[in-house]
């Protein structure tokens, strides 16, 4: 058995399980494409310029709206929060935004403003808002700073122009109100194709698997988002700005209930994670191992195209994998079950699930910790890829100055019974992303 530390230089470098792989000094995410990442950044700068050079040269029509809007778009962004797999960081800015795009009549009164002030608006307003979180060092800004001038814009585009124009003159009742839903729904997969484009261009992460998990995002805070949008823009046309203060605390109150479950949902991971390392403290694996194989283990089923709660199961169980060994008489050494007989195995993993269902954590967790170990193409898509990945960890880490290398060709050796090819192929995709030098498939 080699010393602690060569096991530790050849494993994998630890890093949070539900971040992508970073590789720079400040933390932030190395960049695939910065080609197109420029060009999504490079659109959205070019369209704010026009916009804020032509409202500079038209003048800034019915102030009165435009500083009310304007002031609920910062107030959102004063308010915005961070946390993991926050999808829409500040909802009341964004409905702001998509109220003031759609808005059409201010308490009868028809208005004029165009495309160009509701971009500058919310464009201003935004900076105001962000302010103080770039002082306090938080992000991302510019991601969300283009996501937001697009979005907005697009909204606009399809809206303002036509409603100018008259086309809606005889729109009136559930039609109009038809009409808004429907414009909301394409800026909401618009917002969806924005979101997953930096995330995908950052990571290397595919693109479909992205977009359809900010899709089923949608359900939750963004119909919020949407239908609060929709209802401003609809009651301003009628009563006027009171309804400003009146229609955005619903959402408010949304905000309140999403922060409250994202902090229980990260005290529940946390509580999870102390379970993990109960292994480690009693010796039987190595220091770090659990959480080195949740967070290669989601990566690569990130790259499979798993949504998010599948993720999520699959991270709990990759943390957990181990549990089973602390019902062992005598543990084994260094914890590297992927030499065990098949039979040892599934024995540790039966375990490891009656603790992880006495725990009360989720029973799909438990299944996938039980199943870890039945041969692959029994297993679900969850417990294959722990298998494979915890089998890569205990090789790389044990197998010398060429441990990674070493060890995916004897993953790939086995994969005609042992481990699922198309995990062991995610696997090389995600390490070649982290940038190791890999052999060829073939």
């Amino acid at each position: 058995m080699a010393p602690r530390g060569d096991r530790r230089r050849h494993a994998l470098p630890e890093r949070s399980p539900a971040r992508p792989v970073r590789s720079r000094p400040d933390g932030s995410e190395p960049v695939r494409d910065g080609r197109a990442l420029l060009l999504i950044h490079g659109s959205a700068a070019l369209l704010s310029l026009v916009c804020l050079g032509v409202t500079s040269w038209t003048g800034l029509e019915q102030r009165g709206i435009a500083l009310a809007f304007g002031a609920l778009v910062a107030l959102g962004e004063l308010a915005r929060w961070y946390g993991p797999q926050v999808r829409e960081a500040a909802p009341l800015g964004a409905a702001g935004a998509l109220s003031y795009a759609l808005l059409g009549e201010d308490a009868g009164r028809a208005t004029t403003h165009g495309v160009a002030q509701v971009v500058s608006v919310v464009l201003a307003a935004s900076l105001v808002g962000c302010v103080p979180h770039v002082a306090r060092g938080r992000g991302p800004v510019f991601d969300h700073l283009a996501r937001r001038v697009l979005t907005v814009g697009f909204a606009a585009v399809c809206f303002q122009p036509l409603y100018n124009s008259g086309a809606f003159t005889d729109w009136s009742g559930p039609a109009y109100a038809l009409l808004l839903i429907t414009l909301l729904a394409l800026t909401a997969l618009c917002d969806a194709v924005l979101a997953a484009a930096p995330a995908h261009l950052r990571t290397g992460w595919p693109f479909g698997p992205l977009l359809r998990e900010e899709l089923r995002g949608m359900l939750g805070i963004g119909s919020a988002v949407c239908a609060t949008g929709a209802v401003m823009a609809l009651a301003v046309a009628v009563v006027g700005l009171w309804a400003l203060p009146v229609f955005c605390l619903p959402l408010l109150l949304a905000q309140v209930s999403v922060r409250r479950y994202a902090a229980v949902r990260t005290t529940y991971r946390q509580t999870i994670a102390s379970l993990a390392r109960a292994t480690e403290i009693a010796g039987c694996t190595p220091a770090g191992h659990a959480r080195r194989v949740a967070a290669l283990s989601r990566a690569v089923g990130r790259d499979l195209g798993l949504s998010e709660a599948e993720l999520t199961v699959l991270e709990y169980a990759a943390l957990m994998h181990d549990i089973g060994q602390l019902s062992l008489v005598d543990p084994v050494p260094a914890g590297a079950t992927a030499g065990l007989p098949d039979a040892e195995q599934r024995r540790i993993a039966l375990l490891g699930g009656a603790v992880v269902r006495q725990t009360g954590v989720d029973a799909e967790v438990a299944v996938v910790v039980e199943r870890q170990a039945d041969p692959y193409p029994e297993q679900p898509p969850a417990a294959r890829i722990v298998r494979a990945v915890n089998a890569y960890e205990e090789k790389a880490r044990d197998a010398g100055p060429g441990g990674p290398l070493t060890a995916l060709e004897e993953l790939r050796l086995g994969t005609a019974g042992d481990y699922a090819p198309e995990v062991v192929e995610a696997l090389a995709r995600v390490l070649s992303r982290e940038g190791l030098t890999l052999p060829s498939a073939g």
